[in-house]
Protein backbone atom coordinates (compact mmCIF):
# COMPACT_ATOMS: atom_id res chain seq x y z
CA UNK A 1 0.00 0.00 0.00
CA UNK A 2 1.14 3.38 -0.83
CA UNK A 3 1.50 6.55 2.12
CA UNK A 4 -0.79 9.17 0.57
CA UNK A 5 1.00 11.80 3.16
CA UNK A 6 -1.77 14.55 2.44
CA UNK A 7 -4.78 12.26 3.70
CA UNK A 8 -2.59 11.46 6.98
CA UNK A 9 -1.47 15.26 7.64
CA UNK A 10 -4.70 16.61 7.15
CA UNK A 11 -5.93 13.44 9.32
CA UNK A 12 -3.32 14.94 12.00
CA UNK A 13 -3.99 18.39 12.07
CA UNK A 14 -7.83 17.47 11.90
CA UNK A 15 -7.85 15.44 15.24
CA UNK A 16 -4.90 17.90 16.71
CA UNK A 17 -7.20 19.27 19.93
CA UNK A 18 -8.89 15.65 19.71
CA UNK A 19 -5.29 14.31 20.43
CA UNK A 20 -4.33 17.07 23.55
CA UNK A 21 -7.56 16.23 25.02
CA UNK A 22 -6.94 12.51 24.98
CA UNK A 23 -3.61 13.34 26.40
CA UNK A 24 -5.36 15.16 29.42
CA UNK A 25 -7.82 12.61 29.96
CA UNK A 26 -4.79 10.40 30.59
CA UNK A 27 -3.10 12.79 32.83
CA UNK A 28 -5.97 12.95 35.20
CA UNK A 29 -6.53 9.46 36.33
CA UNK A 30 -2.87 8.97 38.13
CA UNK A 31 -1.41 5.81 37.82
CA UNK A 32 2.09 4.64 39.25
CA UNK A 33 3.35 1.38 39.03
CA UNK A 34 1.40 -1.40 39.96
CA UNK A 35 -1.68 0.40 40.37
CA UNK A 36 -2.87 1.17 36.43
CA UNK A 37 -6.40 -0.60 36.57
CA UNK A 38 -8.05 2.82 35.91
CA UNK A 39 -6.14 4.39 33.68
CA UNK A 40 -5.96 1.04 31.84
CA UNK A 41 -9.68 1.14 31.26
CA UNK A 42 -9.94 4.58 30.18
CA UNK A 43 -7.27 3.92 27.42
CA UNK A 44 -9.52 0.41 26.72
CA UNK A 45 -12.87 2.80 25.98
CA UNK A 46 -10.45 5.12 24.26
CA UNK A 47 -9.44 2.54 21.88
CA UNK A 48 -12.59 1.27 21.25
CA UNK A 49 -14.12 4.47 19.97
CA UNK A 50 -11.06 5.37 18.15
CA UNK A 51 -11.99 2.54 15.92
CA UNK A 52 -9.82 -0.71 16.55
CA UNK A 53 -10.32 -3.88 15.02
CA UNK A 54 -9.49 -5.65 18.34
CA UNK A 55 -8.48 -4.51 21.88
CA UNK A 56 -7.73 -7.01 24.89
CA UNK A 57 -5.87 -6.35 28.07
CA UNK A 58 -3.26 -9.56 28.90
CA UNK A 59 -2.57 -11.33 31.78
CA UNK A 60 -0.24 -8.81 33.13
CA UNK A 61 -2.39 -5.81 32.60
CA UNK A 62 -1.14 -4.35 29.55
CA UNK A 63 -3.44 -2.96 26.84
CA UNK A 64 -3.15 -4.19 23.48
CA UNK A 65 -5.07 -2.53 20.23
CA UNK A 66 -4.81 -3.39 16.58
CA UNK A 67 -5.75 -1.97 13.30
CA UNK A 68 -5.17 -4.40 10.43
CA UNK A 69 -4.88 -7.50 10.14
CA UNK A 70 -1.61 -8.47 7.83
CA UNK A 71 0.95 -11.26 8.66
CA UNK A 72 3.58 -9.36 10.37
CA UNK A 73 3.58 -7.53 13.47
CA UNK A 74 4.36 -3.71 13.73
CA UNK A 75 4.32 -2.42 17.47
CA UNK A 76 3.79 0.76 18.89
CA UNK A 77 4.69 0.86 22.31
CA UNK A 78 4.03 3.77 25.17
CA UNK A 79 4.15 2.97 28.87
CA UNK A 80 1.04 4.39 31.22
CA UNK A 81 2.72 4.56 34.40
CA UNK A 82 4.44 6.86 35.71
CA UNK A 83 6.65 8.02 38.35
CA UNK A 84 5.00 9.90 41.52
CA UNK A 85 4.53 13.85 41.91
CA UNK A 86 7.36 14.47 44.03
CA UNK A 87 7.41 17.80 46.12
CA UNK A 88 4.03 19.31 45.44
CA UNK A 89 5.14 22.97 46.45
CA UNK A 90 7.40 22.87 43.26
CA UNK A 91 4.67 22.44 41.32
CA UNK A 92 2.81 25.71 39.78
CA UNK A 93 -0.05 23.78 38.51
CA UNK A 94 -2.21 20.33 40.27
CA UNK A 95 0.27 17.60 38.91
CA UNK A 96 -2.75 16.12 37.53
CA UNK A 97 -4.50 19.17 36.13
CA UNK A 98 -4.06 17.94 32.61
CA UNK A 99 -4.68 21.58 31.58
CA UNK A 100 -4.01 22.39 27.79
CA UNK A 101 -2.81 25.93 27.33
CA UNK A 102 -1.04 28.17 25.13
CA UNK A 103 0.17 24.78 22.45
CA UNK A 104 1.11 22.64 25.60
CA UNK A 105 -0.68 20.13 27.76
CA UNK A 106 0.52 19.84 31.32
CA UNK A 107 0.42 17.08 34.19
CA UNK A 108 2.84 14.24 35.07
CA UNK A 109 3.44 11.71 32.35
CA UNK A 110 3.03 14.40 29.90
CA UNK A 111 6.46 13.82 28.27
CA UNK A 112 6.75 10.26 30.18
CA UNK A 113 5.16 9.09 28.28
CA UNK A 114 1.73 9.55 28.10
CA UNK A 115 1.97 12.05 25.53
CA UNK A 116 3.07 9.00 23.14
CA UNK A 117 0.20 7.10 24.44
CA UNK A 118 -2.14 10.08 23.32
CA UNK A 119 -0.53 9.83 19.87
CA UNK A 120 -1.14 6.41 19.26
CA UNK A 121 -4.80 6.38 19.94
CA UNK A 122 -5.12 9.43 16.88
CA UNK A 123 -2.97 7.24 14.12
CA UNK A 124 -4.73 4.04 14.79
CA UNK A 125 -8.15 6.33 14.52
CA UNK A 126 -6.12 7.18 10.88
CA UNK A 127 -5.11 3.73 9.99
CA UNK A 128 -9.00 2.75 10.44
CA UNK A 129 -10.19 5.51 8.57
CA UNK A 130 -7.75 4.98 6.10
CA UNK A 131 -8.54 1.71 5.60
CA UNK A 132 -5.68 0.04 6.22
CA UNK A 133 -4.90 -3.16 4.86
CA UNK A 134 -1.06 -4.10 3.96
CA UNK A 135 1.31 -6.39 5.01
CA UNK A 136 1.14 -5.17 9.05
CA UNK A 137 -1.29 -6.15 11.70
CA UNK A 138 -0.18 -2.96 13.69
CA UNK A 139 -0.14 -2.93 16.85
CA UNK A 140 -0.86 -0.34 19.73
CA UNK A 141 0.18 -1.43 23.23
CA UNK A 142 0.07 0.27 26.19
CA UNK A 143 2.13 -1.04 28.67
CA UNK A 144 2.59 -0.83 32.49
CA UNK A 145 5.26 -1.25 35.26
CA UNK A 146 7.96 0.45 33.32
CA UNK A 147 8.85 3.07 35.89
CA UNK A 148 9.22 -0.08 38.39
CA UNK A 149 10.90 -2.10 36.06
CA UNK A 150 11.51 -1.17 32.24
CA UNK A 151 11.06 -3.76 29.73
CA UNK A 152 9.25 -6.04 32.32
CA UNK A 153 5.78 -5.84 30.15
CA UNK A 154 7.51 -6.93 27.08
CA UNK A 155 9.44 -9.90 28.95
CA UNK A 156 6.04 -11.22 30.04
CA UNK A 157 4.02 -10.31 26.29
CA UNK A 158 7.11 -12.66 24.50
CA UNK A 159 8.01 -14.71 27.17
CA UNK A 160 4.29 -15.69 28.88
CA UNK A 161 2.22 -14.63 25.99
CA UNK A 162 4.29 -15.56 22.82
CA UNK A 163 3.26 -11.92 21.87
CA UNK A 164 6.75 -11.05 19.57
CA UNK A 165 7.02 -8.26 16.68
CA UNK A 166 8.69 -8.24 14.26
CA UNK A 167 9.52 -4.16 14.35
CA UNK A 168 9.02 -2.41 17.50
CA UNK A 169 8.95 1.63 17.86
CA UNK A 170 8.98 3.07 21.58
CA UNK A 171 6.85 6.44 21.68
CA UNK A 172 9.03 7.66 24.94
CA UNK A 173 9.93 11.25 24.36
CA UNK A 174 12.48 12.20 21.66
CA UNK A 175 11.79 15.59 20.67
CA UNK A 176 10.50 14.12 17.60
CA UNK A 177 14.18 13.06 16.55
CA UNK A 178 14.64 9.29 15.68
CA UNK A 179 16.55 7.16 18.25
CA UNK A 180 17.79 3.60 17.46
CA UNK A 181 19.44 2.73 20.57
CA UNK A 182 20.62 3.57 24.36
CA UNK A 183 22.81 1.98 27.51
CA UNK A 184 21.55 -1.00 29.25
CA UNK A 185 21.37 -0.50 33.12
CA UNK A 186 21.75 -2.58 36.27
CA UNK A 187 20.80 -2.28 39.89
CA UNK A 188 23.98 -3.89 41.82
CA UNK A 189 23.70 -4.03 46.09
CA UNK A 190 27.04 -4.56 47.71
CA UNK A 191 26.47 -5.72 51.40
CA UNK A 192 29.22 -5.38 54.02
CA UNK A 193 29.36 -7.16 58.13
CA UNK A 194 31.65 -5.33 60.17
CA UNK A 195 31.52 -6.29 64.47
CA UNK A 196 29.85 -4.32 66.63
CA UNK A 197 31.04 -2.81 70.01
CA UNK A 198 30.28 0.02 72.16
CA UNK A 199 30.86 3.44 70.94
CA UNK A 200 32.59 4.52 73.52
CA UNK A 201 35.36 2.15 72.79
CA UNK A 202 35.32 1.78 68.66
CA UNK A 203 38.98 0.05 68.54
CA UNK A 204 37.19 -3.04 69.63
CA UNK A 205 35.25 -3.35 66.81
CA UNK A 206 34.68 -3.22 62.90
CA UNK A 207 32.94 -0.45 61.78
CA UNK A 208 30.39 -1.24 58.79
CA UNK A 209 30.03 2.79 58.40
CA UNK A 210 33.52 2.88 57.24
CA UNK A 211 33.70 -0.24 54.97
CA UNK A 212 30.37 1.47 53.08
CA UNK A 213 32.21 4.96 53.07
CA UNK A 214 35.31 3.40 51.37
CA UNK A 215 33.11 1.18 49.02
CA UNK A 216 31.80 3.93 48.01
CA UNK A 217 34.50 6.08 47.14
CA UNK A 218 35.72 2.89 45.23
CA UNK A 219 32.77 3.07 43.17
CA UNK A 220 33.51 6.78 42.49
CA UNK A 221 37.38 5.92 41.08
CA UNK A 222 35.47 3.32 39.03
CA UNK A 223 33.13 5.47 37.78
CA UNK A 224 36.30 7.62 36.32
CA UNK A 225 37.54 4.35 34.64
CA UNK A 226 34.87 3.15 32.99
CA UNK A 227 35.26 3.79 28.78
CA UNK A 228 32.97 4.70 26.19
CA UNK A 229 32.26 2.04 22.98
CA UNK A 230 33.92 1.51 20.15
CA UNK A 231 31.78 3.60 17.70
CA UNK A 232 31.22 6.42 20.81
CA UNK A 233 27.53 6.40 19.50
CA UNK A 234 26.00 4.94 22.73
CA UNK A 235 29.00 6.51 25.14
CA UNK A 236 30.27 5.31 28.06
CA UNK A 237 28.88 3.30 30.99
CA UNK A 238 28.52 4.85 34.81
CA UNK A 239 27.85 3.79 37.58
CA UNK A 240 26.71 6.04 41.14
CA UNK A 241 26.56 5.02 44.68
CA UNK A 242 22.13 5.69 44.74
CA UNK A 243 21.59 4.84 48.32
CA UNK A 244 23.86 3.96 51.69
CA UNK A 245 22.86 2.36 54.72
CA UNK A 246 24.05 0.68 58.13
CA UNK A 247 22.49 -0.43 61.22
CA UNK A 248 24.17 -1.64 64.98
CA UNK A 249 22.47 -2.37 67.83
CA UNK A 250 21.95 0.95 68.78
CA UNK A 251 23.31 4.43 67.85
CA UNK A 252 25.14 4.27 70.33
CA UNK A 253 27.75 1.12 68.93
CA UNK A 254 29.74 0.38 66.07
CA UNK A 255 27.17 -0.44 63.58
CA UNK A 256 28.20 -4.13 62.44
CA UNK A 257 25.59 -3.99 59.06
CA UNK A 258 26.35 -2.18 55.75
CA UNK A 259 24.69 -1.46 52.22
CA UNK A 260 25.56 0.65 49.08
CA UNK A 261 23.17 0.42 46.28
CA UNK A 262 23.99 1.56 43.35
CA UNK A 263 22.94 2.61 39.68
CA UNK A 264 25.06 0.78 36.57
CA UNK A 265 24.26 2.25 33.14
CA UNK A 266 26.14 -0.09 30.60
CA UNK A 267 27.35 0.87 27.27
CA UNK A 268 27.90 -1.55 24.29
CA UNK A 269 29.65 -4.37 24.88
CA UNK A 270 29.34 -4.37 28.55
CA UNK A 271 27.15 -7.38 30.56
CA UNK A 272 25.83 -8.18 34.20
CA UNK A 273 28.24 -10.55 34.74
CA UNK A 274 31.26 -8.01 33.93
CA UNK A 275 29.73 -4.94 35.68
CA UNK A 276 29.64 -7.51 39.19
CA UNK A 277 32.77 -8.05 39.04
CA UNK A 278 34.25 -4.88 38.55
CA UNK A 279 32.08 -3.55 41.24
CA UNK A 280 33.55 -7.10 43.66
CA UNK A 281 37.06 -5.53 42.20
CA UNK A 282 37.09 -2.29 43.23
CA UNK A 283 35.55 -2.54 46.54
CA UNK A 284 38.24 -5.26 47.82
CA UNK A 285 41.06 -3.32 45.99
CA UNK A 286 39.51 -0.43 48.56
CA UNK A 287 40.47 -2.52 51.64
CA UNK A 288 37.02 -4.24 52.48
CA UNK A 289 36.97 -7.46 52.90
CA UNK A 290 34.11 -10.01 52.56
CA UNK A 291 32.22 -8.11 50.37
CA UNK A 292 28.91 -9.22 48.99
CA UNK A 293 27.57 -8.42 45.44
CA UNK A 294 24.46 -9.10 44.04
CA UNK A 295 21.84 -8.27 41.55
CA UNK A 296 18.02 -7.54 43.28
CA UNK A 297 15.25 -9.47 42.01
CA UNK A 298 12.20 -7.48 41.32
CA UNK A 299 8.74 -9.24 41.93
CA UNK A 300 6.04 -6.90 42.58
CA UNK A 301 2.52 -7.66 41.59
CA UNK A 302 1.06 -6.15 38.84
CA UNK A 303 -2.77 -4.40 39.02
CA UNK A 304 -3.75 -8.15 37.83
CA UNK A 305 -2.13 -9.52 40.76
CA UNK A 306 0.42 -11.22 38.39
CA UNK A 307 4.34 -11.75 39.03
CA UNK A 308 6.49 -11.82 36.80
CA UNK A 309 10.14 -11.80 38.45
CA UNK A 310 13.26 -10.90 37.06
CA UNK A 311 16.47 -9.87 37.75
CA UNK A 312 17.71 -6.21 38.21
CA UNK A 313 19.67 -6.40 35.07
CA UNK A 314 18.38 -4.53 31.78
CA UNK A 315 20.17 -5.28 28.48
CA UNK A 316 21.98 -2.41 26.08
CA UNK A 317 20.71 -2.36 22.36
CA UNK A 318 21.17 -0.72 19.45
CA UNK A 319 20.62 -1.63 15.87
CA UNK A 320 22.64 0.17 12.56
CA UNK A 321 21.82 3.71 11.53
CA UNK A 322 21.31 1.39 7.81
CA UNK A 323 18.88 -1.21 8.95
CA UNK A 324 15.49 -1.07 6.96
CA UNK A 325 14.02 -0.12 9.92
CA UNK A 326 15.67 3.15 10.70
CA UNK A 327 15.87 3.83 7.03
CA UNK A 328 12.11 3.32 6.81
CA UNK A 329 11.42 5.83 9.67
CA UNK A 330 13.82 8.27 8.13
CA UNK A 331 12.20 8.19 4.54
CA UNK A 332 8.42 8.39 6.77
CA UNK A 333 9.31 11.27 8.32
CA UNK A 334 11.10 13.17 4.73
CA UNK A 335 7.40 12.34 2.94
CA UNK A 336 5.44 13.43 5.90
CA UNK A 337 7.46 16.83 6.96
CA UNK A 338 10.12 17.33 4.13
CA UNK A 339 13.17 16.69 6.01
CA UNK A 340 15.04 13.92 7.53
CA UNK A 341 15.51 14.03 10.90
CA UNK A 342 17.81 13.58 13.22
CA UNK A 343 18.87 10.47 14.07
CA UNK A 344 20.73 9.85 18.17
CA UNK A 345 19.47 7.66 21.18
CA UNK A 346 18.32 7.96 24.82
CA UNK A 347 19.99 9.06 27.83
CA UNK A 348 17.49 7.45 29.92
CA UNK A 349 16.21 3.56 29.27
CA UNK A 350 13.23 2.27 27.94
CA UNK A 351 11.19 -0.96 27.45
CA UNK A 352 13.65 -1.85 24.48
CA UNK A 353 15.86 -3.12 27.41
CA UNK A 354 13.46 -6.27 26.67
CA UNK A 355 12.30 -6.17 23.03
CA UNK A 356 15.77 -5.80 21.41
CA UNK A 357 18.11 -5.81 24.51
CA UNK A 358 16.74 -9.34 25.39
CA UNK A 359 15.33 -10.82 21.99
CA UNK A 360 16.43 -9.10 19.40
CA UNK A 361 13.49 -7.44 17.88
CA UNK A 362 14.68 -4.81 15.16
CA UNK A 363 13.40 -1.28 17.42
CA UNK A 364 13.59 3.13 17.15
CA UNK A 365 12.28 5.21 19.16
CA UNK A 366 9.90 8.15 18.24
CA UNK A 367 8.21 10.07 20.29
CA UNK A 368 6.41 13.47 21.57
CA UNK A 369 7.86 15.62 24.56
CA UNK A 370 11.78 16.29 26.00
CA UNK A 371 13.57 13.63 27.50
CA UNK A 372 15.08 16.54 29.87
CA UNK A 373 11.14 16.72 31.35
CA UNK A 374 10.96 13.24 32.43
CA UNK A 375 10.53 13.07 36.20
CA UNK A 376 10.73 16.81 36.60
CA UNK A 377 7.88 19.44 38.24
CA UNK A 378 5.68 21.54 35.78
CA UNK A 379 6.25 18.37 33.32
CA UNK A 380 4.86 19.53 29.81
CA UNK A 381 4.67 18.23 26.51
CA UNK A 382 3.82 20.30 23.15
CA UNK A 383 0.22 19.81 20.52
CA UNK A 384 2.87 20.62 18.00
CA UNK A 385 4.68 17.29 19.17
CA UNK A 386 1.31 15.06 19.44
CA UNK A 387 0.05 15.83 15.88
CA UNK A 388 3.75 14.81 14.29
CA UNK A 389 3.65 11.98 16.09
CA UNK A 390 0.22 11.21 15.72
CA UNK A 391 1.19 11.30 11.62
CA UNK A 392 4.50 9.94 12.07
CA UNK A 393 3.18 6.12 13.30
CA UNK A 394 -0.03 6.28 11.21
CA UNK A 395 2.46 7.15 8.09
CA UNK A 396 5.04 4.17 9.36
CA UNK A 397 3.29 1.03 8.16
CA UNK A 398 3.00 1.99 4.51
CA UNK A 399 6.69 2.85 4.47
CA UNK A 400 7.75 -0.26 5.83
CA UNK A 401 6.44 -2.33 3.75
CA UNK A 402 8.96 -1.46 0.89
CA UNK A 403 11.84 -2.06 2.93
CA UNK A 404 10.62 -5.40 4.01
Amino acid sequence: MQLDTQKVLQKAKAYREDTAEILSKIIKVPALSGTEKDRIALLQDLCKKAGFAEVRIDGLGNLLARVGSGPKKLVFDAHIDTVDTGDRTQWKLDPFSGLVKDGLVHGRGSSDQLGGAASMITAGRILSELGYAGDYSVWFSFTVMEEDCDGLCWKYLIEKEGFKPDFFVSTEPTSCRLYRGHRGRMEIEARFKGVSCHGSAPERGKSAAYMAAKAALAIEKLNAQLKPDDDGFLGKGTITVSKVEVHGPSLCAVPDQGMIYMDRRLTWGETMELAVDQVKRAITAAGVEDVEVLVPNYDKASWKGTVHAQELYFPTWKIPADHPLVRSGVETHKALFGAAPAVDKWTFSTNGVAVCGRHKVPSIGFGPGDEAQAHAPNEVTRVDDLEKCAAFYAGLPYVLESHT
